[in-house]
């Protein structure tokens, strides 16, 4: 059963390749979406894609990069949308 997640995470994660490793690692887990800045410098992303597998994404965006120090992700249940690939927005 498809899921719609929206994460939000916080920390160093502007500056570190965040954005480019967490499409990488929803490209790999095959889920469709995006990842984006946020103004406050954390960074938002809405996955879909299998519960299971979006609970491992979950669990890469707590680590991230090599870069990254996370200190928060906040998940949230959300209606699909219907992504095609996972994308990286300005």
């Amino acid at each position: 059963m498809q899921k719609h997640f929206n994460i939000t995470i916080h920390g160093k994660v502007q500056g570190v390749w965040y954005r480019a490793s967490a499409q990488n690692a929803a490209q790999r887990l095959g889920l469709s979406g995006f990842v984006r800045n946020l103004p406050d410098g954390g960074v938002y992303a809405e996955a879909e894609g299998p519960e299971a597998v979006l609970q491992d994404f979950v669990k890469w965006c707590r680590r991230g990069p090599q870069l990254a120090a996370v200190d928060d992700v906040q998940v949230e249940e959300g209606t699909l949308a219907g992504f095609e690939g996972f994308e990286i927005r300005r």
